[in-house]
């Protein structure tokens, strides 16, 4: 039995991966997960709490007189403003639009990036789709008669099949599949796809996909609480939007390139907390660095003063 070739599908999904991330390479993500601990009420505000400073940042002038705005500015050139927004019928959804509008617009070749689709890119993952779901069928009959044939030679000198109860190992020349309850691996050259649990992960060239969905049993009688998160990385650029379910909400969007906008603007994005019925609390952040994290988190420290976690 051949086992390298087994090995060298993980090699290739996992390398095509990390490329994905670099130069023209091209990462998607997009799952659902589900956390433990469902997060708590959020509060009902009718005027911002706008501290004089939140870790790195710094309020800039008062907090407009009907509490509805309030600016901050931090490093390299950041800056935050903290809105209260009314929410028309309930429906947070279109008021979070114009904010993600608004923000995209400051970095248009990015969003344009970001925004272009590939209908042959679909295609083939349809296809690869239908490709897993047949390999899984065929596994599933092997193992069915893995008494009989514990072990068969293929056609090829270079091919080898293994049988073992709850696993299937097939190799012949570059291609490669390993089948075992909870892990379904099927490689082709430069091309791979990993099956983990929920999780599919895509390699092919130069390109990778991650999706997925995972579901985690609600504990000590609480409700789950499941957030999406959809991932867009190409050309050193990303695009991000996360949003928990539930009654309440709780979005976020960030768009992150490591080229600069004309205006020298390297992310941009935003937290949302409130209740269902609104308000909601909406920290902005425009950054001309793009790695500055602890700006952000302290933009969504002072959601979280306003409306809790």
């Amino acid at each position: 039995m051949r086992l390298r070739s087994a090995a060298l599908v993980v090699t290739i999904a996992a390398a095509a991966l990390l490329a994905g991330c670099d130069g023209d390479r091209t990462l998607r993500i997009s799952t659902n997960t589900s956390g433990d601990e469902p997060k708590g009420v959020l509060k009902v505000v009718t005027a911002l709490q706008c501290p004089d400073s939140m870790g790195q940042l710094t309020r800039k002038g008062s907090a407009q007189a009907d509490g509805a705005v309030c600016s901050y500015v931090g490093p390299r050139g950041t800056e935050v403003s903290l809105h209260l927004v009314a929410v028309d019928s309930g429906a947070p959804e279109q008021a979070l639009r114009d904010f993600e509008s608004r923000l995209a617009a400051l970095m248009p070749a990015t969003l344009a990036r970001m925004s272009a689709t590939d209908a042959a890119e679909k295609a083939e993952a349809a296809r690869r789709d239908a490709e897993a779901a047949r390999a899984d069928a065929e596994a599933a009959q092997a193992d069915a008669g893995s008494a009989e044939a514990s072990s068969a030679e293929a056609g090829s000198a270079d091919a080898a099949s293994v049988i073992l109860p709850g696993m299937t190992v097939n190799t012949d020349g570059d291609r490669a599949s390993v089948h075992m309850p909870g892990i379904h691996i099927e490689a082709h050259g430069d091309a791979a796809d990993v099956r983990i649990g929920g999780l599919t992960i895509r390699a092919d060239g130069d390109r990778a996909q991650i999706a997925g969905a995972v579901t985690t049993p609600a504990k000590g009688g609480e409700p789950r609480q499941r957030e999406s998160v959809d991932i867009n990385a190409r050309d050193n650029a990303a695009e991000i939007r996360t949003r928990t379910s539930g009654e309440a909400t709780r979005q976020t969007y960030l768009l992150t390139d490591q080229t600069p906008s004309s205006a020298g603007w390297r992310m941009v994005g935003y937290e949302a907390r409130g209740p269902r019925g609104g308000p909601i609390v909406v920290a902005t952040i425009r950054a001309k660095d793009r790695n500055n994290d602890a700006a952000f988190d302290d933009a969504k420290a002072l959601v979280t003063l306003n409306v809790g976690e």
